[in-house]
């Protein structure tokens, strides 16, 4: 997330007279808690994650890129399967652990560039910025697969745990508004909940139909084993 400029350190700052500003350790105070305010605002304080207000403010943002440079932009939308009979079953506070698991294994899988948010209870949405259907899709995938095959491990349990995604893309052609977007995008969620969880819906793609130029970072974020984040 972005951060406000670095103030000068305190020492190398003086009044016209020479001596040390009275005011600057307080003013370096307010600058970090500003920082610190602004870190809060737009992280869900649970997972870590974007929250649901960034996401609001970061789609139409992208959305507007999309429409002036005529670069993709894809949205996955996630949902944990059957969270509601595992809180009933292991407990709320296992309920929270998922939740903070799923987001780890969401972090570990998208790109720097792409936005991971917690977009409510046991949904997150990604913004995948300059990332079109057939590479939204292979993400999706990546993202399922994760989770699919890691288990929460608590005590001596591992309990299962799945998830249905949904993606579509906008183009620069597309008229949809935000909400317009999401809703396409929660249609296939919808989808792959009513065949049966664990799957990615998105429309019907080829190759073939969307071959593009990507250089070989981006292709290495996509496809290629993906990094864990610094610890």
């Amino acid at each position: 997330m972005d951060s406000l400029p670095l103030a000068p350190d305190s020492s190398s700052l003086c009044c016209p007279c020479g001596a040390k500003c009275q005011f600057m350790d307080e003013l370096l105070n307010l600058r970090s808690e500003v920082n610190d305010l602004r870190h809060q605002v737009q992280t869900d304080a649970l997972t870590g994650l974007y929250n649901f207000r960034f996401f609001s403010n970061i789609l139409p943002l992208e959305m507007e890129r999309t429409r002036r440079a005529a670069q993709p932009l894809s949205l996955i939308i996630l949902d944990i399967d059957n969270f509601k009979q595992f809180n009933d079953r292991w407990g709320h506070e296992l309920g929270n652990q998922a939740l903070v698991h799923v987001s780890q294994l969401i972090a570990q899988t998208i790109r720097k560039l792409d936005f991971a948010c917690r977009f409510g209870g046991e949904e997150f949405a990604i913004v995948l910025p300059n990332t079109d259907l057939y590479q939204a899709i292979n993400v999706a995938e990546r993202l399922r697969f994760a989770i699919d095959s890691s288990p929460l491990e608590t005590g001596n349990d591992l309990i299962p745990l799945t998830a249905s995604v949904g993606v579509d893309e906008f183009k620069s052609t597309h008229t949809d508004n935000p909400q317009g977007f999401i809703e396409r995008v929660d249609a296939w969620l919808y989808q792959a909940k009513k065949l049966g969880r664990n799957l990615v819906k998105g429309p019907v793609v080829s190759p073939v139909d969307t071959n593009t130029n990507v250089t070989a970072d981006e292709k290495e974020a996509l496809f290629g084993v993906f990094k864990k984040p610094d610890a």
